[in-house]
């Protein structure tokens, strides 16, 4: 009789099927299934397998939702890149520095602000914002800015990019708006004091001031500049932003009274819609706020606490908290919209990764040692962490093994 046929090996059977049992495997046996044969190295890379394991890493570039952030990026690689977030393994590296401000015979430190977008850094540094391109490699910076975008009388405090326009507040009471691929920039009066914050979405602008009040400011054509609402805070408005729904704004304060320094505005009217959180001690002010979806959103400030809000289920009080070891104030906070949460501290320079679903905290970097200065804006993609000091600009490179 003839001999029975040896039995097909698994990895003939049809894709869909060999996809559908990979789907079952965690990152570890996906790793050894591709070491087997080049068929099965190149099935078992695909992102669609690659995808739910992803969600559950650090930085991986999927939101919460599973908005993919990072698409073009191969899946499995940002999976690599996740475990060295996780475990602190990077390559730090200082990119840019800048001398100290003389004022008055005195030294005094600048308080540089930044955003990321695509291949450029924007940063402001003095009365003015920077464009610097990112090198191919991932290495840092180019040493030279792509582009200069001036019109402040005083330093930059803060700005924001938003659909290719950057809106800056000034210590010279002003905000500024530049077209970043072309000539066209307004500038306008906004505040009596310096403007501490801005935000940009929905063709309106919010902002508050050191002089007590917060404002929102139209940009629709003929009214560009125009104050729609002025809003009393009672307080000094250290952090802003606007809801994604684009329906209200929140402000930080500095909670030098009674009120809480968390409030939320109605962005048509002005009016105050609630106020978040009811057992804040006098002086913690607020200096960063983001949303992560428009019922989530981040603060941090003075009183060394990061909170966590979800305004769907309670405004008195904040889902989680995390408080920062060393009992330095927190400057800047941002999230991956899913997991990781990174922050910057008052002393030494002090970024610090967090888990949300741990809580102590996950890993710290000091990057002003032996001199102190507070971090005072950070920034990351899927691969690097950039914080802004009082003269220098750091690195983080994860993609190092």
């Amino acid at each position: 009789s003839r001999a029975a046929s040896p039995p097909s090996p698994l990895w003939a059977l049809p894709e869909e099927l060999l996809l559908l049992i990979f789907s079952y495997l965690d990152a570890q046996a996906l790793g050894r299934l591709a070491q087997v044969c080049r068929r099965l190295r190149f099935l078992s890379s695909r992102d669609l397998l690659w995808r739910r394991i992803a969600r559950g890493c650090l930085n991986s570039g999927f939101t919460q939702l599973g908005t993919d952030l990072a698409a073009g990026i191969p899946v499995k690689e940002r999976v690599k890149v996740s475990q060295n977030w996780r475990h602190g393994r990077c390559q730090r590296t200082t990119v840019l520095k800048w001398k100290c401000k003389q004022v008055a015979s005195f030294s005094s430190f600048l308080m540089p602000w930044m955003e990321l977008d695509g291949e450029y850094l924007y940063l402001s540094q003095a009365e003015n914002i920077q464009a610097y391109q990112l090198c191919a490699e991932g290495t840092g910076l180019q040493h030279r800015p792509q582009a200069v975008f001036s019109g402040h009388q005083e330093d930059v405090c803060r700005f924001v990019l938003v659909n290719s326009h950057i809106v800056s507040g000034g210590g010279d009471g002003s905000i500024v708006l530049h077209k970043i691929h072309g000539s066209y920039s307004v500038k306008f009066s906004a505040h009596e004091q310096e403007v501490n914050c801005v935000d940009f979405q929905g063709g309106l602008i919010v902002s508050g001031s050191r002089d007590r009040t917060a404002k929102v400011w139209s940009l629709s054509t003929g009214r560009v500049g125009q104050c729609l609402h002025t809003v009393q805070t009672e307080d000094r408005v250290w952090s802003i932003a606007i809801s994604p729904l684009l329906s209200s704004f929140v402000t930080g304060t500095a909670c030098c009274g009674h009120t809480s320094p968390l409030r939320i505005w109605d962005l048509e009217s002005g009016q105050l819609l609630t106020c978040l959180g009811t057992d804040f001690h006098r002086g913690a002010g607020v200096l960063d706020v983001f949303y992560e979806t428009a019922s989530l959103l981040l603060s941090c400030g003075y009183d060394t606490y990061i909170r966590y809000w979800d305004i769907r289920t309670s405004t008195r009080k904040c889902v989680q908290e995390w408080e920062e070891p060393h009992d330095s104030a927190l400057y800047c906070i941002r999230s991956d919209k899913n997991h990781m949460i990174a922050s910057g501290s008052s002393y030494y320079g002090v970024v610090r990764l967090w888990d949300k679903r741990q809580t102590r905290c996950l890993q710290s970097f000091h990057l002003s040692s032996p001199t102190s200065s507070p971090v005072y804006c950070l920034r990351f993609s899927t691969t690097h962490l950039y914080a802004a000091l009082a003269s220098a600009l750091h690195v983080l490179d994860f993609t190092a093994s």
